[in-house]
């Protein structure tokens, strides 16, 4: 969804008149070439025009042999997890169980020696835990298929790895279009509901193994984290006594090459000799702009991409249990159900979207991006950045000011007129008041956490002087009331402007004007003086501690996100300009 993230998986499309001619004629086709095919627009009729099936079976055929081909061709981590995992026999050890088929899934398993196994045990738990969930709704002989096939395209790519490197390549050859002819062949011989089974299992058992590489993602980066305090700790033994170069103690975003953590650094000595005051001044001054734009090929539902964030955040949780030891038997089985249960919903769940969707439902998923990632990120983020700054730099005077704001996030998605006839005023308008509810709700949550924090009797002279009831024994709370009320008033007036925007082009909905703009927040300057007399009140009474917390994590969001939470770029044909200019 995010702009810098679209691109093709592989080269060069490859003609697919070539490829059906090797389809038809039985030849060993690699996964890459499969894929070109589907994208070329090639018809499962073009593919297999003979053997009196339906085209129906034929488009089913085709998708669920695309599927195995792309499962065996797809990235290198998810090759590593599935390739080192091997299919059941009738006389097969606990350790040979496939990954789709272990009696036992679980979390914590003892199959986790190092951290790049701990990858191939999280995808080996939920594909065992994703066929026990198949072998309940299809039955085992539905699941012994599924293996069956997998096996069949683990060792044609077996083979066709070995042709490569193999001086006899003809005879390599030979062996590969066998392996891929039985791979045909069992396709063949399955029924359209078999084969729909079959496609449906390896789309979700490659979703969830993405949604395991993204948290081993996560994993090795604090992994690198944790070894760079370790470093720290060992350097620090070392130098007790000795003339030694410490490294940071903060360790606040590590030490790896491509980090602030060690560029930040790196600037002030040879060959940039950068004086802090020079860094300081070029990291304010850095923006880097996130566009979020609707892709094309996004066909996740909204409540699968939320099982997928709950399946991460599950991961997570177990990483923390097996590193503490002191899990229970009893928590070990609440989250290995957890999980479970997730993998659950997921496949008795419509995967697709049975309608069209408009461009406002596009910016929606859009701003899912926001809520669910960014709008806690980012902050935290900062933190640490300002952390860093303060360490490496060499005081506070170096920190990161509270109005900086060197991410900027803006969207297409509901602005983009540039050839998209369903992108007009009244969409704009729509969509713009859709993120301004959002915002207003998002700056509500966290305000009336702020609220329920703030318990102190103690503010400075001039902040009390702003509150209505000056006796008030709470302050904070006594001024944030009102303004949580404004806020709330805010999303319904945002609501209301959506409706009437909607009435204008429906005689449905009937145009409201109960909540005047002048009674809400319209601008972001108005709320952050509001929030910036808090913060100061916390610094000028000894709460700097408090004051950097979550309030000053609120006005940062506040700073980048503003009241509209994302601004949107109109995009317009240039003629349009040209025609209104004339």
């Amino acid at each position: 969804m995010i702009r810098s993230c679209r691109k093709t998986s592989f080269g060069a499309k490859m003609k697919a008149s070539h490829t059906i001619r090797k389809v038809r004629n039985g030849s060993r086709l690699d996964g890459k070439s499969f894929h070109r095919a589907t994208t070329n627009g090639t018809t499962s009729q073009q593919l297999f025009p003979k053997g009196g099936r339906s085209a129906h079976y034929h488009s089913f055929a085709w998708r669920a042999t695309n599927i195995f081909t792309d499962l065996v061709s797809s990235k290198k981590n998810n090759l590593d997890a599935v390739n080192s995992i091997h299919y059941r026999s009738s006389t097969s050890s606990p350790s040979a169980y496939s990954s789709m088929n272990d009696p036992h899934p679980t979390l914590f398993g003892t199959n986790r020696m190092n951290i790049d196994a701990q990858l191939r045990a999280d995808v080996r738990t939920m594909g065992s835990m994703l066929g026990k969930i198949i072998a309940e709704h299809s039955g085992n002989e539905m699941l012994d298929k599924i293996e069956r096939l997998r096996t069949l395209s683990k060792a044609w790519r077996k083979v066709g790895d070995a042709r490569k490197n193999s001086s006899s390549n003809n005879k390599a050859r030979v062996t590969a279009d066998k392996e891929f002819a039985s791979i045909s062949s069992f396709v063949s011989s399955l029924s359209n509901q078999e084969l729909l089974i079959i496609s449906r299992a390896f789309t979700h058992f490659c979703a969830i193994a993405n949604a395991a590489e993204n948290h081993h993602r996560s994993r090795k980066n604090e992994e690198m984290l944790r070894e760079s305090v370790r470093l720290v700790n060992t350097t620090a033994e070392t130098a007790k006594g000795k003339s030694i170069e410490m490294p940071s103690p903060v360790c606040a975003l590590g030490t790896q090459p491509d980090s602030c953590g060690s560029i930040i650094p790196a600037l002030l000595k040879e060959p940039y000799n950068l004086t802090p005051e020079e860094v300081h001044e070029t990291l304010l001054n850095q923006k880097v702009e996130i566009v979020l734009t609707a892709h094309p090929t996004e066909v996740n539902r909204r409540t699968l991409l939320d099982k997928h964030h709950r399946i991460q955040l599950l991961l997570t949780e177990a990483d923390n249990q097996r590193r503490h030891g002191d899990c229970t038997p009893y928590q070990k089985k609440l989250l290995d159900e957890s999980l479970e249960r997730e993998i659950s919903l997921i496949w008795q769940s419509d995967e697709l979207a049975r309608s069209k969707p408009t461009v406002q439902t596009e910016a929606e998923m859009g701003t899912l991006v926001i809520e669910n990632v960014m709008w806690k990120a980012l902050p935290q983020y900062l933190r640490k950045l300002n952390a860093t700054m303060i360490s490496e730099l060499g005081g506070t005077q170096f920190s990161l000011p509270l109005d900086a704001t060197p991410f900027q996030i803006s969207s297409w998605m509901g602005g983009d007129r540039d050839g998209n006839p369903n992108v007009t005023p009244t969409v704009t308008r729509e969509v713009c008041y859709t993120n301004r509810y959002r915002a207003a709700k998002l700056l509500t949550k966290d305000l009336e956490d702020i609220y329920s924090r703030l318990s102190t009797t103690y503010c400075s002279a001039d902040f009390r002087s702003a509150i209505s009831d000056r006796d008030a024994r709470e302050p904070y709370r006594a001024f944030l009331e009102p303004i949580i009320a404004k806020l709330k008033l805010t999303s319904a007036w945002a609501k209301q402007e959506l409706h009437n925007a909607q009435s204008s082009c429906d005689d449905k909905h009937a145009p409201t004007a109960a909540i005047r703009a002048d009674d809400v927040y319209t601008s972001k300057a108005q709320l952050m003086d509001e929030l910036l007399m808090v913060h100061r009140s916390l610094c000028d009474t000894g709460n700097e501690l408090t004051a950097n917390g979550r309030v000053a994590d609120l006005i940062r969001n506040l700073w980048s996100f503003g009241l509209s939470l994302i601004p949107l770029d109109v995009r317009q044909e240039s003629d349009r300009h040209t025609e209104a200019l004339d």
